[in-house]
């Protein structure tokens, strides 16, 4: 009796270290190795739970304007537990620094690491239009305006109707911008830049 009531016990103590994690341990594997399992669950958690408040120290330190400080930050959250955001992140602080193949370079490691993260398409499609090479950044923001989960959704219809007003395809930077503003209506710049190309188009 006591035998089954240390393994309630037991099993009622894994259970809370499964909904710490949020996922459960397969069912065939012994007792000491679940909870093994579900230790590695919670450690994950904490480096992950790490990993984003270096991530967000960093972040204020970008706006700060303190690039190496926010470099030094990320590169610590990426050691803890790589994201998309760390590395498209510092891919922006390396932009801030000129050094634009290195942020690009920093894009394609957080699409590997999450290709459903749409700033990084978009930032290499910034970066890309930078170097005047205009064309090329073209596929990258079309990516970025298709990614699941991106914000803010309307800056690749920026960029891309800034590109296409660089090309002189005035139509279809209208088109650019008027979706940007469907999406965010109050972005003043989009709003701005949509009336002087219908202006022109008119």
């Amino acid at each position: 009796m006591q035998a089954r009531e240390q393994t309630a016990t037991n099993l009622a103590e894994s259970d809370e270290a499964v909904l710490k994690c949020g996922r459960a341990a397969p069912l065939a594997i012994d007792l000491p190795a679940r909870r093994r399992y579900e230790c590695e669950l919670v450690d994950e958690a904490e480096q992950k739970k790490r990993a984003l408040e270096l991530w967000n120290a960093g972040y204020q330190r970008h706006l700060q304007n303190d690039l190496e400080g926010a470099i030094d930050l990320y590169n610590r959250s990426i050691q803890t537990w790589p994201t998309a955001e760390a590395y498209t992140f510092r891919g922006w602080a390396y932009e801030g620094m000129g050094r634009i193949d290195d942020a690009i370079a920093e894009c394609r490691k957080a699409i590997e690491i999450d290709p459903d993260y749409g700033n990084p398409y978009n930032d290499i499609g910034a970066y890309l239009m930078a170097k005047g090479e205009l064309d090329d950044a073209i596929p990258w923001l079309e990516r970025a305006k298709r990614a699941p989960r991106y914000e803010p959704r309307h800056f690749p219809y920026m960029n891309l109707g800034r590109l296409y007003a660089a090309k002189g395809m005035f139509t279809a930077a209208a088109a650019e911008f008027a979706r940007a503003v469907e999406i965010e209506p109050n972005d003043r710049t989009s709003q701005q830049m949509l009336a002087r190309l219908r202006a022109m188009l008119n």
